[in-house]
C-alpha cells in the first residue's frame, strides 16, 4: 500500500478476505480479494453484493453560495435539483475537457455534498468558491458502503421503511440498525442498488451485520475491482482508465471532450457559464476519436490496452473487456476512430495472451439497454 493517507474502517475485514488494500485515491482499497470475481459479478447481477466504497471523496458545500459554486464548476443546473435528489455531473477545465465526474447531493437549499473520485474535483470547487459566501468541508469519516443487486432493496426493506418508495438518484435521511444513515438510490452497476452513507464507527457494525443477514438471501462482500466488470457491460466510465491520461495522443497533451467520451447528456439543456463552456460548445463536431463498444468473438478477454487493428493497422485501444456467462457474451470499451462508431464495422483486437480476436463494433450499454433494471419501482 503506498501513498494512502486515507483510511477505511474496513480495512481488517477487507485483509481477512485476503485484500493487499492498494491505494486508490489516496486510500487503501479492497481492489482483491481471495476467491472467484465472477462468483461476486454473478451476486450483483442475479442476488447482492455489498462494496466498501469509501474511497470516493465527499466534499460539503454549505451556504448562500453554494448553488453558484457548483453551477460554476460543473455542467449542471442546480435550480433544477431539489433537496433529496441528486444527479450525475462533470467538470471539465479551461480548454473544455474532461477532469472528473461526480454525483450531486442536494442535501438542504443551501447544502450540498459532491462525491467524486481520483479527478481534481475538489480543487475545481474550491477554485469557484473563492471570494464566495461558502464553505467547503472535505469528509473523510462518511464512510460509503455500496449494497447493489436485485435483492437489495428486499434486504433494506426488512430495515428501512419507505426505501420501496426512494426513486432513482433519490437520496433519504434515516436510520440503519440504530445507527444515523443517508441512504441514496445511487451505484456503479447497471442494477437497482443503494449507497450507505455512514459514520465511520458505525461503518463495521454496519458491513458485518448485512453479510450476517443477508447471507441466506445470497448477498456476499464483493472487490472493488469487480465494479470493472460490470460497468463494461453497463458503459459507466471510471476516470481515469478510460482517459488519454491512460492512453495519451501522439502529438497533444492529455484530455477528452465529453462528445468523444459519450457524456455531453452531462451538460443540461442551454447551460453556459460553467467552466470551461465555451470550448466545449465550440468542440462539438470535432472528436478525435469515440469512446464506444466492441462485441468479441468467443470466450476469451483482452486485457486493458490491448490494439485495436483495421487493416493490419492500429486504429485504437480497448480500456476494459470482460466475458459474462450469465449473458452469454464478451464485450469491451474502446478507444476507437470515428468513423467506427457505429454496429457495423468489423475489427480485430490483438490479445498479447490469445492472439487475434475478432470483433464488430457496437452502442453501448451492451446490457440492460432501457436501464429499466436500475430505474425498477416496488
Amino acid at each position: 500500500m503506498t501513498n494512502s493517507w486515507r483510511f477505511s474502517t474496513l480495512a481488517d475485514r477487507h485483509r481477512a478476505l485476503g485484500s493487499n488494500l492498494e491505494d486508490w485515491s489516496g486510500m487503501g482499497t479492497a481492489w482483491s480479494y481471495d476467491g472467484d470475481p465472477m462468483a461476486e459479478y454473478m451476486a450483483i447481477r442475479t442476488k447482492a453484493g455489498l462494496m466498501d466504497v469509501s474511497g470516493l471523496k465527499k466534499v460539503h458545500i454549505t451556504g448562500p453560495a453554494a448553488s453558484h459554486v457548483i453551477e460554476r464548476a460543473t455542467t449542471r443546473n442546480m435550480e433544477k435539483l431539489m433537496p433529496g435528489r441528486s444527479v450525475y455531473a462533470t467538470m471539465l477545465n479551461d480548454q473544455g475537457k474532461f477532469i472528473d465526474d461526480c454525483v450531486i447531493y442536494r442535501l438542504a437549499p443551501n447544502a450540498f455534498m459532491v462525491v467524486h473520485g481520483s479527478g481534481q474535483a475538489h480543487e475545481q470547487l474550491t477554485m469557484a468558491a473563492t471570494g464566495r459566501d461558502v464553505s467547503i468541508r472535505f469528509d473523510d469519516n462518511t464512510h460509503d458502503l455500496s449494497l447493489q443487486g436485485p435483492l437489495a432493496v428486499d434486504y433494506l426493506a426488512q430495515h428501512v421503511p419507505g426505501i420501496r418508495d426512494l426513486a432513482y438518484f433519490s437520496q433519504m435521511q434515516t436510520s440503519l440498525f440504530g445507527k444515523p444513515a443517508m441512504i441514496s438510490r445511487t451505484g456503479y452497476t447497471g442494477e437497482r442498488g443503494y449507497e450507505l452513507f455512514v459514520r465511520g464507527q458505525d461503518a463495521p457494525m454496519i458491513w458485518d451485520r448485512i453479510l450476517e443477514e443477508g447471507a441466506a438471501m445470497g448477498i456476499i462482500p464483493c472487490r472493488f475491482t469487480t465494479l470493472d466488470l460490470l460497468r463494461t457491460e453497463s458503459y459507466l466510465l471510471f476516470f481515469p482508465y478510460d482517459n488519454s491520461e491512460m492512453y495519451p495522443f501522439e502529438n497533444e497533451g492529455p484530455g477528452d471532450t465529453l462528445w468523444e467520451l459519450g457524456l455531453d447528456f452531462t451538460v443540461s439543456p442551454g447551460k453556459v457559464g460553467f467552466r470551461g463552456a465555451e470550448e466545449h460548445y465550440r468542440l462539438k463536431g470535432k472528436e478525435r476519436f469515440k469512446i464506444w463498444g466492441l462485441k468479441l468473438e468467443g470466450n476469451n478477454v483482452p486485457g486493458n490496452g490491448a490494439p485495436v487493428m483495421r487493416g493490419g493497422t492500429q486504429v485504437g485501444v480497448v480500456t476494459q473487456a470482460m466475458h459474462s456467462p450469465l449473458n452469454n457474451h464478451t464485450v469491451a470499451i474502446a478507444r476507437i476512430p470515428v468513423d467506427c462508431a457505429n454496429d457495423s464495422t468489423r475489427l480485430v483486437v490483438n490479445c498479447a495472451t490469445h492472439g487475434e480476436i475478432a470483433a464488430i463494433t457496437s452502442p453501448m450499454p451492451f446490457y440492460d439497454v432501457e436501464k429499466k433494471r436500475r430505474t425498477a419501482k416496488g
